[in-house]
């Protein structure tokens, strides 16, 4: 049976992961704008979208871009990694950049280009733990008043 571009970049994503991390593959039939990956990285959470690109223009739904807007805005992190054919980079977006990636694809959006994974995952961590110290930081005191 033949695989599709996607499944082959997430086979090779995964075989790259380092051994602290645990991660779901999610088959979403349904639509929704549920993330493919969930990535439990030390014990923090990160949702990513895979994408394959042969050009500028990514395949995101506008369920997708909201979804990643509304996690986003919620202090959650996720992200779209677009891996581009035509040069073999992988791109990594913030899940805010989806409106970006939907409208205009890799040229309207700001992300980060990595030449492998393991050039990616190098960068990933000190994004996951910056995030989440500074939600944690702003966070109100568990005694305190909740809105």
């Amino acid at each position: 049976m033949s695989r599709g571009p996607e499944a082959n970049f997430w086979s090779m994503l995964r075989s790259n992961l380092p051994k602290n991390t645990y991660a779901t593959r999610i088959e979403n039939k349904h639509g929704g704008g549920v993330p493919d990956v969930h990535l439990l990285w030390e014990g923090l959470p990160v949702w990513i979208e895979l994408k394959v690109s042969k050009s500028n223009a990514v395949k995101v739904s506008p369920h997708q871009a909201a979804w990643h807007m509304a996690y986003h805005s919620r202090g959650g992190l996720s992200f779209f990694l677009v891996k581009a054919l035509s040069t073999g980079a992988l791109v990594l977006f913030e899940g805010s950049e989806g409106p970006n990636l939907l409208a205009g694809g890799l040229s309207e959006a700001h992300g980060s280009s990595f030449k492998n994974s393991a050039a990616l995952l190098k960068a990933l961590r000190p994004r996951i733990f910056d995030h989440y110290a500074n939600v944690l930081g702003s966070a109100a005191p568990l005694d305190g008043p909740r809105s």
